[in-house]
C-alpha cells in the first residue's frame, strides 16, 4: 500500500514537472496569449463534408462536487465559463501552506472585482478542516466565499482530482503535519483545460500567473473599456 501511496505521489510529481518544463519552453519565446494545453491530448478522426479531419482533444478537468466554507454546492457548472486558480492544502500545515495562502491572496486581490475569475482551494484533510473550519480560515483571511471557495469532500474525490490537475495530495504520517502535496498553483480556462502550472511559494512564478490569467479573458469590447 505504501509503495503505491509514493508511486502515485511521484507520478504526479513528473506530470507537473512536465508540464511546467513545457510551459516554459512554449512561453520562453512567445506572448502570454499563446498559453499552451497541458496534459495529455488524443487526436480524433471525424468527417466533415465527406472528408477526414482530425480534432485534437485536451485533458480536460472532470465535473466535480464539493462543499465549500458556507455549505454551498460547488460543482464544475459553478466554475462554467470561468477563469479559475485551484490549489490544494490543509489547515493545520506547518509548512508551505501559509506562503501559498498569502500568494493567493494577491491573486484574489488582483482580481477581486472581476467575475470572470474565481479561486478554488481544496483541503486535503477533509476529517480536519470541516466546513465550520474553513469559515473560519475564510474569515480570517477577510475574502469573499463567491470569489473564493474553500472546499473539501470524500478524500478520496480530492486526491482523485489532483492528480487531474497534475499536482500531488496524499497522507504521509512521516511528512510534517501528516500529509504531502504539491505547493502549485493550476491554471484553468473557460473550458477546463489546464494552461499553465506555476509555484505557489514564488513570488516571481505567481507574479507570472498574475500576467497571464488576462490572457485568457475575452476581450472587452470599446464602449466596456472606454467605461473603465
Amino acid at each position: 500500500m505504501e509503495r503505491n501511496k509514493r508511486s502515485t505521489f511521484f507520478s504526479a510529481m513528473l506530470l507537473g514537472l512536465s508540464a511546467l518544463g513545457w510551459q516554459a519552453c512554449s512561453q520562453s519565446s512567445s506572448e502570454t496569449s499563446d498559453l499552451p494545453y497541458l496534459g495529455e491530448r488524443q487526436l480524433v478522426q471525424r468527417e466533415v463534408d465527406g472528408q477526414q479531419v482530425t480534432d485534437t482533444v485536451y485533458h480536460r478537468i472532470p465535473d466535480f462536487a464539493f462543499i465549500n466554507q458556507d455549505s454551498q454546492v460547488v460543482t464544475s457548472l459553478t466554475v462554467q465559463d470561468k477563469v479559475y486558480v485551484t490549489d490544494f492544502f490543509f489547515t493545520t500545515c506547518p509548512t508551505i501552506c501559509p506562503k501559498m495562502k498569502s500568494q493567493m491572496l494577491r491573486i484574489y486581490e488582483a482580481f477581486e472585482d472581476d467575475p470572470r475569475v474565481m479561486l478554488l482551494s481544496h483541503t486535503i484533510d477533509p476529517q480536519h478542516d470541516t466546513v465550520a473550519v474553513l469559515r473560519d480560515y475564510a474569515d480570517r483571511l477577510q475574502v469573499n466565499s463567491d470569489k473564493w471557495h474553500f472546499v473539501t469532500g470524500e478524500k478520496d474525490s480530492i486526491y482523485s482530482i489532483a492528480l487531474q490537475y497534475m499536482v500531488s495530495a496524499m497522507e504521509d504520517e512521516e511528512e510534517p503535519g501528516g500529509f504531502v502535496h504539491s505547493g502549485a498553483f493550476v491554471l484553468v480556462d473557460q473550458n477546463r483545460h489546464v494552461r499553465g502550472i506555476y509555484d505557489g511559494t514564488d513570488p516571481a512564478q505567481v507574479d507570472r500567473l498574475i500576467r497571464d490569467i488576462p490572457a485568457l479573458l475575452p476581450k472587452k469590447k470599446k464602449k466596456d473599456a472606454d467605461k473603465n
